[in-house]
């Protein structure tokens, strides 16, 4: 058994680097914020990393998406839960018109592209019926009700559009 241990402390003493192999870069940091600021920005740094000379991701902010902004604006009377443009996804809160209703429905919007199309974004509804606070059953909705949210999106996505190309002209 000692043998063993002697063995596992020699390897293990081998295998470790002395501080004469472990070589120490010196950087100096710059008090000054707004001068490390400039420096960063000069390189192509900062909060966004955004450098011209460099080929990446596209990144299309929530304002210049069409179909973005359309679905926000037919959904503007639904809590939302979550709304995730870089993932491309907006999922809705449980909703009732009615406060005392024990119906309630919950909408997920899936976006599939940028483009102005009736295939660039899928629409999921749940309905939820409680009986109790405790006794709820979650379905899936008919199709004809969520293609009437994603007819409405559209409809507002083409409005939308044609007074963008007004105001460019």
């Amino acid at each position: 058994m000692r043998f063993i241990w002697s063995i596992i402390i020699i390897l293990a003493l081998v295998g470790c680097k002395t501080s004469k192999d472990v070589e120490f870069e010196q950087k100096t940091v710059e008090p000054d914020p707004f001068k490390r600021a400039k420096e960063a920005a000069e390189k192509g740094g900062g909060i966004f990393n955004l450098d011209k000379r460099e080929q990446g991701t596209i990144v299309n902010f929530a304002t210049s998406n069409v179909m973005w902004r359309a679905t926000l604006k037919s959904l503007n009377f639904l809590p939302l839960l979550n709304a995730d443009y870089a993932g491309g996804i907006i999922i809705t809160d449980w909703y009732s018109e009615n406060l005392n209703s024990k119906d309630s429905v919950k909408l997920t919007i899936r976006f599939l592209s940028n483009e102005l199309r009736s295939d660039s974004i899928e629409i999921i509804a749940h309905k939820k019926n409680c009986i109790t606070a405790e006794n709820c059953k979650v379905s899936l909705l008919a199709e004809n009700f969520s293609r009437e949210i994603k007819d409405s999106i559209i409809n507002n996505a083409r409005a939308l559009k044609i007074e963008e190309e007004k105001k460019k002209k």
